[in-house]
């Protein structure tokens, strides 16, 4: 019964935010056939690219990447203090700090914590960072459970503040919000922003991400029986927000690679509506080619 409501919930939802979407899916024959594995070994990498420093670089306004090769992580500087989004593996903060260092930051001026999803890409390296600058890790609640210790003896992750759907984390006159786009977990949050540049603002989002890993269960997932539905959810609430500057978790979303040496060029290279709304309508494609071969396994 339960099972009933909360996929009853997420039509509801699914069908209010479809009605404001700004921008429909790009239409199928535009688009590569490209399943998950596909996206996923793009957003992964090259060997070594995940242990690879890439260069420190103003994305916009204050707006900094910090990250690797295929993992990203962005400095958001205020005068009372900085916010990190994606502190990686444990192993990759050093190489984090260094970017930092060498924007000109201090690496102990991080205030706030921010993570994309629960997976240790991603959020491993939260409590390294806290213990080198004393920053508060905060952290979408539906993503909680999944922080929790494998082993009981291991140290409970830190989590000084529990997100909820919607909410602002603010800091020195920067704020962001909070966007619950479940699917690749529960709690898979994209953090969106104002930035702004030659006397206009644009919209920023960190996309957390809408990728199906290849090892996922779609169809008739016992354990998750709503995933398709969060999925589906999260495509219509992304197209709802009218987003100039795409980012993500990976970098491989938002082409980091092909934009990077345009960097100081008219128009800014980060400006790029058009790449948010086919990263979407890419992602959405793959998941459901997956779901429709699951279907038919199942049904073989």
């Amino acid at each position: 019964m339960r099972d009933r409501s909360i996929r009853a919930v997420y039509t509801v939802i699914l069908t209010t935010v479809a009605s404001l979407a700004l921008a429909g899916p790009l239409q199928a024959q535009e688009l590569p056939r490209l399943l998950p594995d596909d996206l996923f070994r793009r957003n992964i990498g090259g060997e070594g690219q995940m242990d690879a420093r890439f260069a420190p670089h103003r994305v916009m306004d204050n707006i900094y990447y910090v990250g690797t090769g295929s993992l990203a992580s962005f400095l958001i500087t205020t005068p009372q203090g900085h916010i990190l989004v994606n502190s990686c593996f444990n192993r990759t903060v050093p190489l984090i700090r260094e970017s930092v260092e060498e924007l000109g930051f201090n690496f102990e001026d991080i205030r706030i914590v921010l993570g994309s999803h629960a997976h240790g890409d991603h959020m491993q390296g939260d409590a390294l960072v806290k213990e080198l600058t004393g920053a508060q890790v905060m952290v979408m609640g539906d993503d909680v459970p999944l922080l929790q210790p494998r082993n009981p003896a291991d140290p409970m992750p830190p989590i000084d503040r529990m997100l909820y759907d919607g909410e602002t984390v603010s800091l020195g006159g920067e704020v962001l919000t909070a966007h619950r786009t479940p699917g690749h977990t529960p709690g898979c949050t994209s953090w969106e922003l104002d930035v702004q540049e030659s006397g206009r603002t644009y919209k920023a989002l960190i996309n957390c991400s809408i990728g199906v890993n290849p090892n996922y269960q779609l169809y008739q997932n016992p354990d998750r029986p709503t995933i398709v539905e969060e999925y589906r959810y999260s495509y219509a609430k992304l197209r709802s927000l009218d987003i100039d500057i795409p980012l993500g978790s990976h970098p491989g979303m938002y082409n980091l690679e092909e934009k990077f040496p345009r960097i100081g060029q008219t128009p800014n290279p980060f400006i790029d509506p058009e790449g948010y709304r086919y990263e979407i309508a890419i992602n959405e494609q793959a998941m459901g080619l997956r779901l429709e071969e699951q279907r038919a396994a199942a049904a073989r």
